[in-house]
């Protein structure tokens, strides 16, 4: 099982003062990575930084807004020199906007797709081209089954094809990286407890659906996608780049 550790490496999380994005950097670090949560909510994810070291680990908070590609630069420069190299980045930041296409706004748009693509496209890029230097890391993004299938009854369009491209962009950095030793690859989570999916299980026409089209019959926790996601950033998937590794409780199965 010693494959699953991160002892003695630096593990960064974007958005990761809550929900998937916290949990990911519990889980790392508890697999004995030291760990910087990046996150436009500073002072949450200085709060969250707070609670993982009082649990013994090793962790730091940074500001960061994803779809600034010079803060995106000057972070992950900042990082490796306040911090040290970074081994495993999980570009994780997104949003999303329930919305009809047709009443969408075009701001909209852009704001979805800012965070959930470009966002991404920055951040892998920035920590990226450090890793290539060094010539080994891992990079787990964080997309969606929403790019896989289409959800219903909420209307998504901006976040199902963010999220598509997301794991797109993924598989085409694993095939650019692989000769330099790094891996990338692509998580997408189905309905899973977090703040956002929790509000919109309070519409009891969507929660019924979403539990109705998932085999087992439950949200997923955010740990168990978090789970995945240290299997993504370890030796234990050593020889696994270019892949989307579904987590959703059987829903695209169906």
């Amino acid at each position: 099982m010693s494959s699953f550790g991160l002892e003695g490496r630096r593990a960064v999380v974007t958005g990761g003062a809550r929900g998937i994005g916290l949990a990911m950097a519990r889980a790392f670090a508890d697999a004995g990575a030291e760990v910087v949560l990046a996150d436009r909510d500073a002072t949450t994810a200085e709060r969250s930084a707070q609670d993982l070291a009082e649990r013994g680990a090793r962790a730091w908070a940074v500001p960061l807004d994803v779809t600034d590609p010079q803060a995106v630069a000057s972070t992950a420069a900042r990082i490796e020199s306040e911090y040290g190299p970074v081994d495993v980045l999980a570009a994780n930041a997104g949003i999303v906007r329930n919305e009809p296409a047709l009443e969408t706004s075009p701001e909209s748009w852009r704001e979805v797709v800012d965070v959930n693509l470009n966002g991404a496209f920055y951040t892998c890029v920035e920590f990226g081209r450090r890793m290539v230097d060094r010539r080994r890391g891992s990079v787990v993004v964080t997309a969606s089954m929403s790019g896989i299938i289409v959800n219903t009854p909420q209307a998504q369009a901006s976040y199902n094809a963010s999220k598509a491209a997301a794991a797109h962009l993924a598989r085409s950095l694993a095939v650019e990286w692989a000769p330099f030793g790094v891996r990338v690859n692509a998580l997408a989570p189905g309905y899973i407890a977090t703040e956002l999916t929790m509000r919109g299980r309070s519409n009891p026409e969507w929660g019924g659906r979403w539990l109705q089209g998932t085999p087992l019959g439950r949200l997923g926790e955010p740990e168990e996608v978090a789970n995945c996601a240290l299997f993504l950033a370890s030796d234990a998937s050593s020889f696994v780049t270019g892949s989307v590794l579904v987590v959703d409780g059987g829903y695209t199965a169906l």
